[in-house]
Parts: structure tokens; sequence; C-alpha cells
């Protein structure tokens, strides 16, 4: 089974990034993208900072036909809010009134 060794050896390489202390409590809302690829994006970002992260469409906007189009709000566990916070401050887009 080749493509489960390869699947679980990708999962491995993620667990090792993550930090321990980043991986305790409830899941709290540290950002919202605009699509998935840029949910992917953020939560890259916050693995290179060893912090667990996930993303779910937003509310009202869980429709399978949208695909990957769609705002997306990225996850973090409680102990890491603060840390993925402050990882993407440099990134955060300009606010605009």
């Amino acid at each position: 089974m080749p493509g489960s060794e390869r699947e679980a050896s990708e999962r491995q390489r993620k667990a090792r990034k993550i930090k321990p202390q980043y991986a305790e409590g409830r899941l709290v809302k540290v950002a919202r993208a605009n699509s998935q690829p840029e949910s992917e994006l953020i939560e890259v970002l916050l693995l290179e900072e060893g912090i667990p992260s996930m993303s779910r469409r937003s509310g009202g906007f869980d429709v399978p036909d949208m695909l990957a189009a769609g705002p997306r709000d990225v996850l973090v566990p409680e102990s890491g809010a603060e840390a993925a916070r402050e990882a993407l401050a440099p990134h955060a887009q300009p606010q605009t009134d």
C-alpha cells in the first residue's frame, strides 16, 4: 500500500512540527480566509511556527456546490491562539473602510 504509507509519512512529518504547548484546549478562531487555498496557506504558515490548525467553512457558506470557493475560518487550539495571531500579524491584510 504505497499510497497509505505516503499519507502516513506526511502526517508524521506534520506531527513532528507541532509544539505540544500549542496543542491544548478547545478550538478557537484566529483568522478568516476568502477561499480554501488561502486557508491552506494560513495553515502552512501556522505549522511552520509549530501551531496545529484546521479550517472549516464559515457559517452560512456550507454549500457543497461552492467547492473550494467561499470563506473559511481557521481554528487553532486555545493554547496556541495568541502565538497564532502573532505569527499571522505580519501577513494580515490592511483593513479598508
